[in-house]
């Protein structure tokens, strides 16, 4: 069989094609066990962004394969795919990555020199690597996933006197909700100092800010923001999983952000700290955060509040 070439689309994908991609996707977790596109690949179906959709349909019009191409970064154009559980080894995913490699570097989105490709394998599944391998792309980073036992914190929070949980704020320091409508355009602000050389959070524009409040998961009261006197110093923002849902029912440290001029406070631990608070009053047994594998810093920190490593997504280029 002949993989098929992709069709490719721009901006926001019609409402019935979005939906035929999340329902490929939800099939391909179901298989893999892992999601294989991120929140940023679903949000940006039908949004209007700098985005290329790449579409791959059988000769029945069946859905077969996709790839999204995120052209919003300056210099670089990263991609993820998926393909049907049972349209693979067809070369279906060679063909979504070659296409993808080849819109990027395209004289109609490069600068002179064209941009830096990236595909994102969620998972690290060893069909991934093979194929990253065929296209001679090799791995130039690593998110980390790490979880932790909320009832084995919430035992810990028990005893706070000899833990000290949660961790103390710093002086004059305060801790409040998000409240929509009001607090959006400090909250970036914040977020773009604290995450300035970040290639995903640290560009968060108002039009993502506004998809994910929009979004159902959304809960005011695990969006914590610390001030003195007025003045935001960070935040933490906090994600329950549905039941059902590729990662389950967990509760996810979303986003940890401290402004640069607020950090060597302790800040981030004892925002951390809070926001396992919450997630454990809403009842759930576990937690989940992503973190780059070469933040030692970050990761030292969340070993010394329980989390583990269990599980890994690749960026290949």
């Amino acid at each position: 069989m002949t993989p098929p070439s992709p069709t490719v689309r721009l901006g926001a994908l019609d409402p019935a094609t979005a939906t035929e991609v999340r329902d490929l996707a939800a099939a391909a977790a179901s298989t893999d066990g892992v999601a294989p596109l991120s929140e940023q690949p679903l949000l940006g179906l039908t949004a209007e962004a700098p985005t290329a959709h790449l579409i791959a349909r059988g000769p029945a019009g069946t859905l077969l394969g996709y790839a999204q191409l995120d052209l919003g970064a300056p210099g670089a154009a990263s991609a993820e795919l998926v393909v049907a559980p049972g349209a693979r080894r067809r070369g279906v995913g060679g063909r979504l990555l070659a296409s993808a490699r080849a819109l990027a570097e395209a004289d109609q989105f490069a600068e002179a020199a064209g941009r830096r490709f990236s595909v994102w394998a969620h998972g690290d599944l060893p069909a991934a690597r093979a194929l990253a391998a065929g296209a001679g792309l090799a791995v130039v980073r690593e998110l980390w996933l790490m979880g932790l036992d909320l009832a084995e914190f919430s035992a810990r929070f028990s005893e706070q006197v000899s833990a000290q949980l949660p961790a103390p704020l710093p002086h004059g320091a305060v801790v409040r909700e998000f409240v929509p409508g009001q607090d959006e355009e400090a909250w970036r602000r914040v977020n773009a100092r604290a995450f300035a050389h970040h290639p995903e959070q640290g560009r968060i524009t108002r039009a993502d800010l506004d998809a994910r409040i929009a979004e159902p998961w959304f809960d005011p009261a695990g969006f914590l923001l610390a001030e003195r006197d007025g003045v935001l110093l960070g935040s933490v923002w906090t994600k329950v999983h549905p039941a059902g849902s590729a990662a389950g029912h967990v509760g996810e440290i979303y986003v940890v952000g401290v402004d640069p001029d607020a950090q060597g406070l302790g800040l981030g631990g004892a925002l951390t700290d809070r926001a396992l608070v919450h997630l454990a009053g809403r009842g759930l047994r576990r937690a989940i955060l992503y973190t780059d594998a070469d933040n030692e810093l970050a990761i030292r920190a969340y070993t010394r509040a329980g989390f583990a490593r269990t599980g890994v997504d690749v960026q290949f280029g």
